[in-house]
């Protein structure tokens, strides 16, 4: 599948093969390892703007945080120290209550719904970014978040003062109303974190948790599809706005294609991955009913906290997708 998703890329990049005036390389940092599939879908969608642009411009992935952390990267764009980047969408929540509209718990719990809040958010989240000097370029979903643990646990009682890696507002929050312990940890951290007991337990996708072979230091996955989180890539308005607009649309192309093969690979690593965790001794199951209604409890609650946070804006991206 990879092979076929990075043949499509290029061949768009060759379709689409264009002379710029001056060479430029530009560096995209990114937050997760090499081998995750938003770092091998970044990796296409840079091969395939160097090679559409017949290397007039060449982009650079830098996977797992090696040339900016997950934290820094957005910043690095925004000023320049980088043209390009990819970070974890609601890691920014904490700015504005708009780039959390992907956590709402229980909201969009499908890949479906995922795509369908997606297209009600993007216009008010892309002129966010544009107040931001930053231009979004594309975005990929994540399979649906489960809850990890190294014990068995029945109910939100169970969860007590366990030590819960949080990444974003969402998180943190659901540790404190479960009355476990947040711990800020980034996804290059996470195998580390684990191992030393600086955490116990998260909320996260099959996917994480097989890219950093957590069943070395946990047992159980419950499947509770709180919700799908993204991924996007963003580039610095200036640099954007530098380019002209043979190159833009190569882009463009590019970046559609990779939305496209990051969303299929997502829906199709889902089940992957939660197999893998299976395989290497974890416990996979479903939440029981007791502990799924005490969580979407805590999905109503942060609900409505969220609303009072993005006033009209994030209450016209519930409606209309309430509405779809």
């Amino acid at each position: 599948m990879n092979k076929i998703f990075l043949g499509t890329l290029t061949a768009l990049g060759l379709l689409f093969s264009v002379n710029s005036v001056l060479a430029e390389k530009w560096d995209m940092p990114m937050g997760y390892s090499a081998t995750n599939f938003h770092s091998q879908t970044g990796a296409e969608f840079a091969a395939c703007v160097t090679t559409g642009t017949a290397g007039e411009l060449e982009i650079v992935t830098h996977p797992g945080g090696s040339l900016f952390s997950g934290s820094d990267i957005k910043r690095a764009v925004q000023t320049g120290q980088t043209q390009i980047g990819e970070r974890l969408l609601s890691a920014h929540q904490n700015e504005n209550a708009l780039f959390g509209f992907d956590s709402i718990p229980f909201l969009a719990t499908s890949f479906e719904d995922a795509v369908a809040l997606w297209e009600v958010a993007k216009p008010e989240l892309s002129s966010l970014l544009d107040s931001q000097n930053l231009h979004l370029l594309y975005s990929v979903p994540w399979p649906p978040q489960g809850l990890y643990f190294k014990k068995e646990v029945n109910a939100v009682a169970d969860m007590e003062g366990i030590k819960f890696r949080s990444y974003n507002t969402a998180t943190a929050r659901i540790a404190e109303l479960a009355g476990m312990n947040p711990v800020q940890i980034e996804a290059a951290e996470i195998s580390q974190a684990f191992a030393t007991g600086v955490a116990e337990s998260m909320i996260s996708s099959g996917s994480t948790g097989y890219d950093r072979k957590v069943w070395e230091s946990l047992t159980h996955f419950y499947e509770v599809d709180a919700w799908l989180p993204r991924n996007y890539v963003f580039v610095n308005k200036d640099s954007w706005e530098g380019l002209d607009d043979a190159t833009k649309n190569i882009m463009n192309g590019c970046a559609s294609l990779a939305e496209y093969a990051g969303y299929w690979r997502s829906v199709h690593y889902t089940q992957f991955t939660l197999g893998e965790l299976a395989k290497n001794g974890m416990i996979v199951q479903r939440a029981n009913e007791n502990l799924a209604n005490e969580l979407r409890g805590f999905g109503e609650i942060m609900t409505a906290e969220w609303l009072e946070n993005a006033g009209e804006s994030g209450q016209a991206i519930i409606d209309s997708f309430l509405a779809r």
